[in-house]
Protein backbone atom coordinates (compact mmCIF):
# COMPACT_ATOMS: atom_id res chain seq x y z
CA UNK A 1 0.00 0.00 0.00
CA UNK A 2 1.03 3.74 -1.15
CA UNK A 3 0.44 5.29 2.33
CA UNK A 4 2.12 2.98 4.53
CA UNK A 5 5.52 4.34 2.15
CA UNK A 6 4.28 7.93 2.81
CA UNK A 7 3.50 7.60 6.76
CA UNK A 8 7.13 8.29 8.08
CA UNK A 9 7.23 11.54 6.24
CA UNK A 10 4.54 12.80 8.72
CA UNK A 11 7.80 13.01 11.18
CA UNK A 12 9.59 15.18 8.61
CA UNK A 13 6.61 17.25 8.79
CA UNK A 14 6.67 18.00 12.85
CA UNK A 15 10.53 17.62 12.56
CA UNK A 16 12.25 21.21 13.87
CA UNK A 17 10.62 24.71 14.97
CA UNK A 18 7.14 22.56 14.76
CA UNK A 19 7.72 20.11 17.39
CA UNK A 20 9.28 22.79 19.48
CA UNK A 21 6.30 24.84 19.12
CA UNK A 22 3.95 22.20 20.12
CA UNK A 23 6.48 21.43 23.34
CA UNK A 24 6.39 25.54 24.67
CA UNK A 25 2.50 25.69 23.69
CA UNK A 26 1.79 22.91 26.00
CA UNK A 27 4.06 24.39 28.86
CA UNK A 28 2.40 28.01 28.49
CA UNK A 29 -0.13 28.93 31.04
CA UNK A 30 -3.01 28.57 28.82
CA UNK A 31 -1.89 25.54 27.15
CA UNK A 32 -5.33 23.93 26.22
CA UNK A 33 -6.54 26.73 23.97
CA UNK A 34 -3.28 27.72 22.73
CA UNK A 35 -2.55 23.71 21.65
CA UNK A 36 -5.65 23.62 20.38
CA UNK A 37 -5.43 26.78 18.45
CA UNK A 38 -2.01 25.81 17.17
CA UNK A 39 -3.26 21.99 15.62
CA UNK A 40 -6.71 23.62 13.89
CA UNK A 41 -4.12 25.67 11.95
CA UNK A 42 -2.36 23.17 11.00
CA UNK A 43 -4.99 20.82 10.51
CA UNK A 44 -6.19 23.66 7.80
CA UNK A 45 -3.04 23.94 5.89
CA UNK A 46 -1.39 20.49 5.64
CA UNK A 47 -4.86 19.06 3.90
CA UNK A 48 -4.63 22.38 1.46
CA UNK A 49 -1.06 22.03 0.18
CA UNK A 50 -1.52 18.40 -0.07
CA UNK A 51 -4.61 18.79 -2.09
CA UNK A 52 -3.44 21.20 -4.18
CA UNK A 53 0.00 19.60 -4.93
CA UNK A 54 -2.78 16.09 -5.65
CA UNK A 55 -4.32 17.86 -8.07
CA UNK A 56 -1.67 19.35 -9.90
CA UNK A 57 -0.28 15.96 -10.08
CA UNK A 58 -3.24 14.74 -11.47
CA UNK A 59 -3.31 17.34 -14.44
CA UNK A 60 -0.26 17.20 -15.10
CA UNK A 61 -0.27 12.97 -15.94
CA UNK A 62 -2.33 10.99 -18.27
CA UNK A 63 -1.68 7.51 -15.68
CA UNK A 64 -1.24 5.32 -18.79
CA UNK A 65 0.70 2.06 -17.63
CA UNK A 66 4.76 3.30 -17.97
CA UNK A 67 7.68 1.03 -16.86
CA UNK A 68 9.76 4.28 -16.45
CA UNK A 69 9.55 7.37 -14.07
CA UNK A 70 7.23 9.74 -14.88
CA UNK A 71 7.53 13.96 -14.93
CA UNK A 72 5.75 14.07 -11.46
CA UNK A 73 8.13 11.30 -10.27
CA UNK A 74 11.19 13.33 -11.27
CA UNK A 75 9.67 16.42 -9.49
CA UNK A 76 9.25 14.63 -5.91
CA UNK A 77 12.67 13.53 -6.22
CA UNK A 78 14.02 17.34 -6.95
CA UNK A 79 12.14 18.03 -3.96
CA UNK A 80 12.97 15.34 -1.62
CA UNK A 81 16.54 16.21 -2.52
CA UNK A 82 16.15 19.54 -2.29
CA UNK A 83 14.93 18.57 1.23
CA UNK A 84 17.63 16.32 2.26
CA UNK A 85 20.08 19.24 1.54
CA UNK A 86 18.19 22.12 3.63
CA UNK A 87 17.82 19.82 6.73
CA UNK A 88 21.41 18.28 6.35
CA UNK A 89 22.87 22.03 6.12
CA UNK A 90 20.08 23.41 9.50
CA UNK A 91 21.69 20.22 11.63
CA UNK A 92 23.83 22.62 13.62
CA UNK A 93 21.08 24.93 14.45
CA UNK A 94 20.27 23.86 17.30
CA UNK A 95 19.20 26.75 19.23
CA UNK A 96 15.61 27.11 18.39
CA UNK A 97 14.90 30.77 16.26
CA UNK A 98 14.82 34.27 18.19
CA UNK A 99 10.84 34.48 17.02
CA UNK A 100 10.15 31.36 19.48
CA UNK A 101 10.79 32.77 22.51
CA UNK A 102 7.80 34.87 22.08
CA UNK A 103 5.86 31.64 22.17
CA UNK A 104 5.14 31.12 25.93
CA UNK A 105 2.90 34.62 25.51
CA UNK A 106 1.26 33.72 22.37
CA UNK A 107 -2.32 33.81 22.43
CA UNK A 108 -5.58 31.57 20.26
CA UNK A 109 -5.26 33.31 17.74
CA UNK A 110 -1.59 33.73 17.17
CA UNK A 111 -0.90 29.92 17.32
CA UNK A 112 -4.00 29.26 14.90
CA UNK A 113 -1.75 31.70 12.44
CA UNK A 114 1.16 30.01 13.48
CA UNK A 115 -0.16 26.32 12.87
CA UNK A 116 -1.54 27.52 9.57
CA UNK A 117 1.47 29.41 8.44
CA UNK A 118 4.74 27.25 9.61
CA UNK A 119 2.80 23.78 8.94
CA UNK A 120 1.35 24.84 5.69
CA UNK A 121 4.56 26.98 3.98
CA UNK A 122 7.37 26.36 6.32
CA UNK A 123 9.60 25.49 3.36
CA UNK A 124 10.31 21.96 4.38
CA UNK A 125 6.38 21.34 5.16
CA UNK A 126 5.65 22.88 1.51
CA UNK A 127 8.03 20.65 0.22
CA UNK A 128 6.91 17.53 2.32
CA UNK A 129 3.14 17.68 1.48
CA UNK A 130 3.98 18.65 -2.21
CA UNK A 131 6.11 15.34 -2.09
CA UNK A 132 2.52 13.41 -0.60
CA UNK A 133 0.31 14.79 -2.74
CA UNK A 134 2.10 14.06 -6.26
CA UNK A 135 3.14 11.07 -4.94
CA UNK A 136 -0.50 9.61 -4.27
CA UNK A 137 -1.51 11.18 -7.62
CA UNK A 138 0.78 9.90 -9.82
CA UNK A 139 0.25 6.26 -8.36
CA UNK A 140 -3.38 6.67 -9.00
CA UNK A 141 -4.00 6.15 -5.56
CA UNK A 142 -7.23 7.86 -3.87
CA UNK A 143 -6.87 10.93 -2.17
CA UNK A 144 -8.21 9.73 1.30
CA UNK A 145 -4.94 7.81 1.29
CA UNK A 146 -3.65 11.43 2.19
CA UNK A 147 -5.72 11.19 5.17
CA UNK A 148 -3.74 8.58 7.50
CA UNK A 149 -0.63 10.83 6.67
CA UNK A 150 -2.05 14.09 8.26
CA UNK A 151 -3.68 12.45 10.75
CA UNK A 152 -0.48 11.22 12.26
CA UNK A 153 1.19 14.91 11.51
CA UNK A 154 -1.61 15.99 13.77
CA UNK A 155 -1.46 13.47 16.34
CA UNK A 156 2.68 14.48 16.55
CA UNK A 157 1.69 18.03 16.63
CA UNK A 158 -1.26 17.26 19.37
CA UNK A 159 1.34 14.76 21.19
CA UNK A 160 2.89 17.39 23.83
CA UNK A 161 -0.33 18.88 25.06
CA UNK A 162 -1.89 14.79 25.22
CA UNK A 163 1.42 14.03 27.49
CA UNK A 164 0.72 17.35 29.86
CA UNK A 165 -3.07 15.67 30.72
CA UNK A 166 -1.74 12.21 31.16
CA UNK A 167 1.96 13.29 33.11
CA UNK A 168 0.14 15.88 35.34
CA UNK A 169 2.90 17.92 37.24
CA UNK A 170 5.54 15.58 35.95
CA UNK A 171 5.17 16.99 31.68
CA UNK A 172 7.21 20.35 33.31
CA UNK A 173 10.21 18.40 34.06
CA UNK A 174 10.07 15.71 31.29
CA UNK A 175 8.78 17.71 28.43
CA UNK A 176 11.72 20.15 28.14
CA UNK A 177 14.10 16.80 28.13
CA UNK A 178 12.04 15.59 25.07
CA UNK A 179 11.98 18.95 23.20
CA UNK A 180 16.15 19.45 23.53
CA UNK A 181 16.15 15.51 22.48
CA UNK A 182 14.46 16.42 19.23
CA UNK A 183 16.08 19.93 18.72
CA UNK A 184 19.19 17.87 18.94
CA UNK A 185 18.53 14.60 16.76
CA UNK A 186 15.67 15.16 14.64
CA UNK A 187 17.39 16.04 11.60
CA UNK A 188 19.15 12.13 11.87
CA UNK A 189 15.94 10.97 11.73
CA UNK A 190 14.48 13.02 9.12
CA UNK A 191 17.27 12.51 6.19
CA UNK A 192 16.59 8.89 6.73
CA UNK A 193 13.01 9.27 6.29
CA UNK A 194 13.72 11.22 3.03
CA UNK A 195 16.32 9.20 1.72
CA UNK A 196 13.92 5.83 2.06
CA UNK A 197 11.26 7.95 0.25
CA UNK A 198 13.85 9.00 -2.11
CA UNK A 199 14.74 4.83 -2.69
CA UNK A 200 10.52 4.30 -2.79
CA UNK A 201 9.98 7.02 -5.59
CA UNK A 202 12.71 5.77 -7.52
CA UNK A 203 11.99 2.00 -7.36
CA UNK A 204 8.52 2.98 -8.77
Amino acid sequence: MDILKVLPMAFVMIAGPQIITSFLFATSPSWKKISAAYVLGAALSIPLVVSVSYLLANGAETHEESSGLTPTDYAVVALLLFAVVRTYRKREESEPPKWMGKLQSATPKTAFVLGFLLLGFFPSDLITSASVGGYLANHNDPYVEALPFILLALGFLAAPALMVVALGERAQTTLPKIRDWMNTNSWIVSEVVLVFFIVIVLSG
